[in-house]
């Protein structure tokens, strides 16, 4: 007779098993032959749209990031609607770069009609993304579908927030399938983009009831300024750089930033300066500090890994013909 711990591993196996077939039948080559300019047409649109606005690609990683935790890696946070993941605490008034994968959608469509998924865009415009802010280039694996419903509840629950601590993102991560080096490895991504005042100016003035702003923000200068961009009855809509020192470059300077104590989210600062990090993410945050070789090549691992949370293949799902709604 089987026990209910015998029944809950054959249960963990046998999704496992699902989860690595899923995965497998992701190729790098998926389109060759349906669509074989897709990547040379999602380039061309990233390189017109950074030019114009260089932020816009840290917000496609974002997108894609936010995405492939909430349902796995199936376009939800494309859907339109009152209850879509768009309204969800973490993406409301924030998530960005809808309007270009609409363009990127439109010019894939005029190309390769019905070919290529929402989730698969979204992942090509990430790496693209990455690669003409000063990333490592790196294969996508492709071949994921578009999922049928969104899930706002899921967002609000499985998104790490900036005000978390290291062990809640962590076990976020662990959920989805991603280790601890990958939660320091994509935090990485901060090096771009920005943030606004609602997300660390908690951090300014009274953290955590102590009068005072939090200890391990170590510039005084950097508190000074950020406590006049932002004031304590401000609107929290101000934005600044996450990474000061190198505000559109994708590079290590992140990692610096957190050693010398200037990481603008506590999320952020936590991996280097909370207890917890002293046993599990400082000497990451360390060595890519050090290293920004290290950091770019893991990077790509870890967004390859990330990518195979969860696609929908094969049946599964659908090729929207628009990424904002379901097809009818």
């Amino acid at each position: 007779m089987m026990t209910s711990n015998n029944i809950s591993f054959a249960w963990f196996v046998t999704i496992s098993m699902l989860c690595l077939l899923a995965n497998s039948q992701l190729t790098t080559d998926f389109y060759s032959k349906t669509c074989p300019n897709l990547r040379t047409i999602v380039r061309d649109q990233i390189i017109k749209v950074i030019k114009t606005e260089p932020r816009m690609a840290a917000s496609l990683l974002r997108l894609h990031f936010h995405d492939c935790f909430v349902n796995g890696c199936d376009a939800s946070i494309l859907l339109d609607g009152a209850d879509g993941e768009k309204f969800a605490l973490p993406n409301i008034n924030s998530a960005r770069g809808f309007e270009v994968v609409d363009s990127i959608k439109s010019a894939v469509e005029s190309s390769c009609s019905g070919v290529v998924s929402c989730a698969d865009i979204l992942a090509v415009a990430a790496r693209y993304s990455v690669v003409f802010s000063g990333g490592r280039r790196y294969d996508v694996p492709l071949g994921r579908r578009d999922g049928l419903v969104a899930n706002q509840t899921g967002a609000n629950l499985m998104l790490p927030a900036p005000f978390e601590t290291l062990g809640n993102i962590t076990r976020k991560f662990e959920a989805v399938g991603l280790n601890i080096t990958d939660v320091v490895v994509l935090s990485g991504a901060h090096t771009f983009g920005k943030a606004s005042c609602a997300t660390f100016r908690n951090r300014l003035f009274n953290f955590s009831g102590t009068n005072a702003p939090d200890s391990t923000l170590l510039d005084s200068n950097m508190v000074s300024v950020l406590q006049n961009l932002c004031p304590v009855n401000g609107d929290g809509r101000q934005t600044t750089a996450l990474d000061w020192n190198s505000t559109e470059n994708f590079d290590n300077h992140y990692f610096r930033s957190l050693v010398n104590g200037r990481g603008l989210l506590e999320s952020d600062q936590v991996l280097y300066s909370s207890d917890e990090a002293i046993s599990t993410t400082r000497s990451l945050v360390e060595l890519y500090s050090k290293n920004w070789q290290i950091f770019l090549d893991d990077f790509k691992h870890s967004m390859v890994k990330m990518g195979n949370i969860q696609p929908l293949t094969g049946s599964s799902g659908e090729i929207r013909k628009n990424c904002r709604v379901v097809n009818s």
